[in-house]
């Protein structure tokens, strides 16, 4: 080869390899692309791959412009609602939202994420304003809460198909109380416990009452019940001791006449302390003159024993 076409080849072939670096591109899972060639859409690009165009987009031929292919999120912070009834909550919430239409999301916002997020914002906060003010505050905390979120969701969702975008989600992240409607419910709230637990004690006061008066009741009861147990034993006792000693002094009227004067001396003598002026011939001191009353008491004699019993 001529020494002097070697530098017309190599230029050349670096022109060819400018054509075809400038003709090709790729697509990767994540983007997706939109092929533009003199600022008319000609082809979008979903599927991962390897794809060509005209060269030289500098001269604006063919450029491609990428958009996401996958979950994209946003928040909105301190957004001021008013509910049912006057009082205002600060509401936080975030959206989640794909690019379904990478055509109509280039044609509408040319294909800026920035734009687009605005005016879905705008939206959302009408929406969440709207939702809130048909409802009192407490309908965000109970199940009806999916509900209102359906609602928001509707709504944006018809806002961002004119962009090209699909709502995936709508969530609240926090629903909290204005500092002055906060120190107002704190103090409704208050009282209500207040008054909760008033109401408790009271009937708290009302059960210990009627279970103390039940409990005195049956104190009664039981202290009755053995009363009424004792007195009955004893007056059986005391009859079977009548008896014994009705039965004793009809064997011996002489001895149980002894024996209860010497009980009646025992009880005389026991206290030390005790000084009884009586005649040496009362009639008290008879059984320390003879056992009849007129001597020295004789020994009591021993009684037989009791005669066997028969052999069976």
């Amino acid at each position: 080869m001529n020494s002097n076409r070697l530098p017309a080849v190599l230029i050349g072939l670096a022109v060819v390899l400018l054509l075809v670096y400038s003709s090709v591109f790729v697509v990767n899972e994540r983007e997706q692309a939109i092929v533009v060639r003199f600022g008319e859409i000609q082809d979008v690009k979903r599927d991962p791959g390897i794809y060509f165009k005209l060269p030289f987009a500098f001269m604006d031929a063919d450029r491609v412009q990428y958009v996401e292919d996958r979950a994209l999120r946003f928040d909105l912070d301190n957004i001021r609602v008013q509910v049912r009834g006057g009082a205002f909550y600060e509401v936080d919430a975030f959206v989640v939202y794909s690019i379904s239409d990478p055509r109509r999301f280039r044609e509408t916002v040319s294909g800026d994420r920035v734009s687009a997020e605005s005016r879905l914002r705008t939206r959302l906060d009408a929406a969440l304003r709207r939702v809130y003010g048909l409802r009192n505050f407490d309908a965000a905390l109970s199940d009806e809460r999916a509900s209102m979120m359906q609602e928001v969701h509707a709504d944006l969702n018809t806002a961002a198909e004119t962009l090209g975008l699909t709502i995936r989600d709508v969530r609240i992240r926090r629903t909290d109380l204005t500092q002055e409607v906060s120190a107002q419910t704190f103090q409704r709230m208050r009282a209500e416990r207040l008054a909760e637990a008033e109401l408790i004690r009271a009937r708290g006061n009302e059960q210990g009452q009627r279970r103390r008066a039940i409990a005195d009741r049956q104190v009664v009861e039981l202290v009755s019940e053995a009363q009424r147990d004792s007195e009955i034993l004893r007056g059986e006792g005391d009859a079977e001791r009548n008896k014994i000693f009705g039965e004793a002094f009809q064997r011996d009227p002489g001895f149980f006449e002894f024996y209860r004067s010497m009980r009646a001396y025992v009880a005389s003598f026991a206290d030390k302390g005790t000084t009884m002026v009586l005649s040496p011939d009362s009639e008290f001191f008879r059984f320390f003159q003879s056992s009849d009353g007129d001597g020295p008491v004789p020994q009591a004699p021993i009684p037989p024993a009791p005669p066997a019993a028969p052999a069976n």
